[in-house]
C-alpha cells in the first residue's frame, strides 16, 4: 500500500475503488460533470488544496480534461499538481464496449503507472518527495521552432511526442509545456522531437 500526501481528485467511484486497492491518502470523486453544479465539493477541494494540496488525476479523454481544466479555474494553482495518464486503447474489465474515445480511465490503468504519474505531477508518495519544480526551461518558443506548434504537422508531432512521454495526446500546448519542463530539459527534449521526426519518415 502507497501512501500520498496530498488529496487525489478522480472523476467516478470505480477511479476511487481502483486508487483505494493500492493508495492510502484522500480520495474524492467529482461524479463526472456533476462538479459543475456542485459548490459544496468545490469548496472541499479547495479546503484540501490548503491542507495537503491536491493532485487530478482524470481520464485521458475529452471528458477528463474539461473536467480538469474546470478544476484548474476554481483552486489556487499554486496548491494543484496535475497527473496524467497515458492514452491507452482497451475496454475496462466491467464494461462490454470501449468508451466512446476507446481509451482507459484510470479505473483501467495498471497501479505502477498511476503511482509513475503521481510521482511525475510532484506528488508525495511513500513519504518521499518527487516535487520538481517547473524549471521553465522550455518555451513556447521552442515548441514552434521545433514544429510542435502554429505549422503544418505540429498537432500529429504533439500527438506522438505525447504518447512517447506517456500523457494524453489532448494536452493543450501550455499544459504540455508545463509536463515537459518537470520531466525533460531542452536539450532532452531536442533528441526526443529529432528521434521522433526520423521515425516519422
Amino acid at each position: 500500500m502507497h501512501r500520498i500526501k496530498e488529496a487525489v481528485i478522480v472523476e467516478g467511484i470505480y477511479d476511487k475503488n481502483k486508487l483505494e486497492s493500492f493508495l492510502d491518502g484522500v480520495i474524492l470523486t467529482t461524479h463526472g460533470f456533476a462538479v459543475y453544479k456542485n459548490e459544496d465539493f468545490v469548496k472541499m477541494m479547495q479546503k484540501m488544496a490548503d491542507r495537503s494540496g491536491i493532485v487530478i488525476l482524470t481520464d485521458s479523454d475529452s471528458a477528463g480534461i474539461r473536467i480538469r481544466n474546470f478544476i484548474k479555474q476554481k483552486v489556487d494553482p499554486d496548491k494543484v499538481k496535475h497527473a496524467y495518464i497515458p492514452d491507452i486503447e482497451g475496454t475496462e474489465k466491467r464494461k462490454r464496449r470501449p468508451s466512446a474515445e476507446g481509451l482507459l480511465g484510470v479505473e483501467g490503468m495498471d497501479e505502477d503507472i498511476i503511482i509513475k504519474a503521481l510521482r511525475d505531477a510532484g506528488c508525495t508518495v511513500d513519504d518521499v518527495s518527487s516535487d520538481i519544480s517547473v524549471n521553465d526551461n522550455i518555451t513556447k518558443t521552442d515548441l514552434y521552432m521545433l514544429g510542435l506548434s502554429g505549422g503544418k504537422g505540429a498537432r500529429q508531432l504533439r500527438e506522438r511526442l505525447a504518447r512517447e512521454i506517456g500523457v494524453p495526446a489532448k494536452l493543450s500546448s501550455n499544459m504540455l509545456l508545463e509536463v515537459l519542463n518537470r520531466i525533460v530539459d531542452r536539450e532532452e527534449l531536442v533528441e526526443l522531437v529529432q528521434k521522433i521526426k526520423a521515425d516519422m519518415l
